[in-house]
This record gives C-alpha cells, sequence and structure tokens, in this order.
C-alpha cells in the first residue's frame, strides 16, 4: 500500500539526471508537486561546476522555502524531499 500524505494523496519518487541549468523548472515543479526526487548531478558537474553549484543553491532554496529537505546520497546523487518525509542527517 502507498505512503499516504496527509491530504490521503500518495507520494510518488522520481529519478532525474541534471544535464544543465535549464533542467531545474522541471525539478522545481517537481518539488511544489510534493514529490520525492533523486538527481543524477554527474553530467552536470562534468560539464561546468560553477553552474552545479547554483543550480543546487537554488534547489535547496525552493525545497527549504517549502519545508522540505536535501541530502546529498554518496558522490553523484542529491535527494529532495517534500515536507513530510524527513532525512535523518547523522
Amino acid at each position: 500500500m502507498p505512503s499516504k500524505s496527509p491530504l490521503n494523496k500518495p507520494i510518488y519518487l522520481k529519478t532525474f539526471t541534471l544535464r544543465n541549468v535549464k533542467d531545474i523548472k522541471e525539478i522545481e515543479k517537481d518539488i511544489e508537486r510534493n514529490m520525492i526526487i533523486i538527481i543524477r548531478i554527474t553530467p552536470l558537474a562534468q560539464k561546468d561546476v560553477d553552474d552545479l553549484r547554483n543550480v543546487v543553491e537554488s534547489l535547496y532554496n525552493s525545497v527549504t522555502s517549502l519545508g522540505g529537505d536535501m541530502a546529498r546520497l554518496g558522490e553523484e546523487r542529491i535527494i529532495l524531499t517534500p515536507p513530510d518525509v524527513k532525512i535523518w542527517h547523522g
């Protein structure tokens, strides 16, 4: 049975590969849709580390402004979660 948010809607998990700065718009829409998003950042990191830094900072601001959370998953991925899903930062 799928996990339910407080409004009795399922929470979806989506994977995404970040290839360029323009991808941020789609990710931000998914954040607003209350999704858990796992993002592979390596392709953009190999192109432009400064662009990656700016995108990650922007995504962090977007997700935290909605009450969500963000963390690294190893060297190649980050995870964004909606407000009702918290990440253990242990």
